[in-house]
């Protein structure tokens, strides 16, 4: 059989672990806190790569590529950004290697110490602010538009493979704007593209919101997040959009000229997610046999074992399942027919099931003699026998069925642990179950602080979609007057 996980009641925390390891999605490295990111891990995060730079280019946005390092001095010029990331920052002091004297490898050479010490990004708005000063220059050459895919680097002491590694991979976008308003609807508008790709891609249902002041990005006069529950009830934060405001254009003294020919500073957005994504479809998903993947993000979406005893049979069942892949990949399907004869059969299901591949269908002689074909789902488990005629055009409105079927699973899920809270004394109880907690707030960082202290719990977002919590009451923790509920739970 495959190699065994964990079971989720057992221990959530390894049983991720077991997932993200033998399921071949990654690995640690030799680095500390850094991961290698794998294969088949790899082909998950390309196909999310895909469909996301397709959906930002929609929107006019373009792809370019910004330095690795940054001079330390353009961090200095943002007081609450570099308070924000300065004790993740890793920081280049020298520029050469030389030969120990003593013998005993290399050493850095002291005479190679650099003029400025150099910042490895741990995000890029002063470097890219910097370049688009010599980019704008009139409102003819606004709006800016950019995205790049990159790796960044926030040196993290407590790591966790995809959700909190010292290096990751993600996609920041920087867009630069003559007003206020465009600025603030592009960073509204980005955070819906990342909603529409975590429901419709990911089957994960998420809540839209504004992040409350404590929990912005540093810099940002707004952020935008979605938010969504895992399997243990935390939350995951898998994306945000920040409106800047002026604030990183006057560090940098980013100016056009208007078109009534006065001089104004430019209005900036920023936006991300991250390899963090590949710990949401874990734990969103995935059950106590190996990952459930949607078929939308799954690198092979359809796989094919032969059941056979003589070779004769074998080639047999394999030309049969070479006509199969070939009318579903002409359907736009990937597939895999599994060939490996060195492997018994229900080896082969039990790897495939911890690999999440959404459909597998099993094919021996008598099938073939009868026509038929057993089609698994990963996502229900259940199996059925049917018949070839026609099964190209099954699988492919099964793999849409599938799609649809992830997606309301986990929204029933959340849907059942999300509640109304209004007493302080159940609040600590239930949040440490596993809830998203809709609970009156004052709107002071005071009362949001010292619910974290005494519960670990954040507030995740004010939503503006899935829960409408505009009412009066009263702070669950304070007693003060309250305008609205806003999401607490604990989060990765």
């Amino acid at each position: 059989m495959a190699k065994e996980v964990t079971q989720r009641s057992e221990n959530y925390s390894q049983w991720y672990n077991d997932l993200a390891l033998k399921a071949d999605l990654a690995e640690q490295s030799a680095v500390r806190g850094c991961m290698v990111i794998k294969p088949y891990g790899y082909a998950i995060w390309e196909k999310m790569q895909s469909v996301l730079d397709g959906m930002f280019k929609k929107t006019g946005v373009q792809n370019a590529y910004f330095p690795l390092f940054i001079p330390k001095s353009f961090f200095s010029r943002e007081a609450e950004h570099v308070a924000g990331f300065a004790k993740e920052c890793a920081v280049v002091t020298h520029h050469r290697l030389k030969n120990d004297p003593d013998g005993k490898g290399v050493i850095v050479d002291p005479e190679a110490k650099l003029e400025e010490e150099l910042i490895v990004r741990p995000t890029s708005e002063t470097i890219i602010w910097s370049t688009y000063k010599n980019w704008i220059k009139s409102w003819r050459d606004l709006p800016v538009l950019c995205n790049q895919w990159c790796n960044v680097v926030r040196w993290e002491m407590r790591t966790r493979l995809f959700l909190r590694t010292a290096e990751f991979l993600w996609q920041e976008g920087h867009t630069a704007h003559a007003t206020a308003a465009e600025a603030e609807a592009k960073a509204q508008e980005m955070v819906q593209v990342y909603a529409r790709f975590a429901r419709e891609v990911m089957a994960l249902p998420v809540i839209v919101g504004h992040k409350s002041p404590n929990e912005r990005f540093a810099g940002a006069l707004d952020t935008l997040t979605i938010e969504a529950m895992m399997q243990d009830g935390k939350a995951l934060q898998a994306g945000t959009s920040h409106f800047l405001g002026q604030n990183f254009a006057k560090s940098f003294d980013v100016r056009f000229t208007n078109n009534e020919g006065k001089e104004e500073y430019v209005w900036a957005t920023s936006w991300g997610v991250s390899t963090r994504l590949m710990g949401a479809l874990i734990m969103a998903h995935g059950d106590d046999n190996g990952l459930v993947l949607p078929p939308a993000l799954a690198p092979i979406q359809v796989v094919m074992v032969p059941i056979y005893k003589t070779q004769e049979e074998r080639e047999a069942v394999l030309e049969k399942m070479a006509q199969l892949k070939t009318g579903l990949e002409a359907l736009g399907h990937s597939v895999k027919v599994d060939d490996r004869d060195t492997l018994r059969p229900g080896f082969k299901f039990a790897e495939w099931e911890l690999k999440g591949v959404p459909v597998r269908l099993a094919m021996g002689a008598r099938d073939l003699a009868a026509g038929t074909v057993e089609v698994a789902r990963r996502d229900t488990l259940e199996k059925v026998t049917m018949p070839l005629e026609g099964i190209e055009a099954h699988i492919s409105a099964l793999l849409a069925q599938i799609q649809q079927s992830i997606y309301d699973k986990a929204l029933a899920f959340r849907d059942a642990n999300v509640e109304k809270c209004d007493n302080w004394e159940e609040f600590k109880t239930k949040i440490q179950t596993g809830k998203f907690l809709l609970c009156h707030w004052d709107g002071t960082a005071e009362t949001e602080q010292a619910i974290k202290d005494e519960t670990k719990a954040t507030i995740r977002c004010i939503p503006v979609d899935s829960y409408v919590c505009e009412e009066e009451g009263v702070d669950i923790y304070s007693g003060k007057p309250s305008h609205q509920r806003v999401v607490f739970a604990i989060s990765y």
